[in-house]
């Protein structure tokens, strides 16, 4: 494929999912990560679109929100490594609230597995993926029905977590920086975001490495409020996520970080290996790589390989 048209090719993407990771627009237009990092530095140049953190956006600061069917198609392999890993955070028995989102959909059809689980969510999308499972019992919100995402939203899901204590919830959003926390493109999602963050113990976010440090309109969970961010490996040369990660860290945020592979019970893969990872921070053993930043793993979370770094 000639360099015109794997840029147009490139353009054509950012502008129908509003941001993609480079490691996507590789796929996609079967080349390096090299290649294309070229090629969006030369579309950067003539204003098409904007470098951001191990991917590319549409030009003018905060992303726009992508519907559904586009965000399905994007970080696939880093969604699945991300959902299996938060999955095993949760135990038999628990209560918890799930948001909408393709990631926390991708936790949902692992949620399914859980006996005696009890998931209160807004979305359509993670109903479904419970609505068969044995022994697990789902509550929905009421609300008006956002077509763009399959959530509830509005009064009616807000008033109906009104008086619900549960012990976790799991939440995604458009972007996450240190500064602001998660937010997200729509206020309507986001004012019942902060309705299930109200209702939780412990605050748990998704989110791929494409959204650290994204920031966008309205904010739904302030970083003090995030007791666990669960990520991917970043890609090899991004290393201003790996600052967003450090940065969180920094704050008291616990960082989950799975695999790249896709697979958290494989090996993983070269990019999982030598991608950069936030350092021990003050208190913590040095040595040991992964485990010796970890106390007592879970066993899902040793499959994950998690990064896990504790609180102060």
């Amino acid at each position: 494929m000639f360099a015109a048209e794997r840029r147009q090719l490139i353009l054509e993407m950012v502008r129908a999912n509003g941001a993609v990771s480079l490691r996507e627009l590789a796929r996609v237009v079967q080349t390096s990560e090299v290649t294309v990092r070229r090629d969006v530095r030369a579309l950067e140049a003539e204003g098409l679109l904007d470098r951001r953190h191990g991917g590319a956006v549409l030009p003018g600061g905060f992303t726009r929100e992508s519907g559904f069917p586009q965000k399905s198609h994007l970080a696939t392999a880093e969604k699945t490594a991300i959902a299996d890993l938060a999955a095993s955070l949760v135990e038999e028995g628990e209560a918890i609230v799930v948001g909408a989102g393709t990631t926390t959909q991708e936790l949902a059809r692992r949620l399914a597995r859980v006996p005696g689980l009890t998931v209160v969510t807004n979305s359509l999308l993670v109903a479904q993926a419970l609505a068969h499972a044995n022994r697990v019992e789902v509550v929905m919100t009421g609300g008006t029905l956002r077509g763009s995402n399959y959530a509830l939203v509005g009064s009616g899901a807000e008033q109906s977590l009104q008086g619900l204590r549960v012990s976790k919830a799991f939440l995604s959003g458009s972007g996450l920086t240190a500064e602001r926390g998660l937010s997200t493109s729509n206020m309507l999602s986001a004012s019942v975001d902060r309705a299930l963050v109200q209702a939780a113990a412990e605050v748990v976010v998704l989110a791929d490495h494409t959204k650290l440090g994204t920031d966008t309109m309205f904010q739904t969970v302030p970083t003090d409020v995030i007791t666990r961010l669960v990520t991917d490996e970043p890609p090899v040369h991004d290393d201003r996520a790996a600052t967003e990660l450090q940065a969180l860290a920094d704050q008291g945020v616990q960082i989950a970080v799975a695999g790249a592979s896709g697979s958290p019970g494989g090996e993983p893969g070269p990019a999982a290996r030598r991608a950069p990872l936030p350092g021990p921070r003050r208190g913590q053993v040095p040595g040991g790589g992964l485990r010796g930043m970890l106390g007592e793993p879970t066993a899902g979370a040793e499959r994950g390989r998690v990064a896990d770094l504790r609180r102060r």
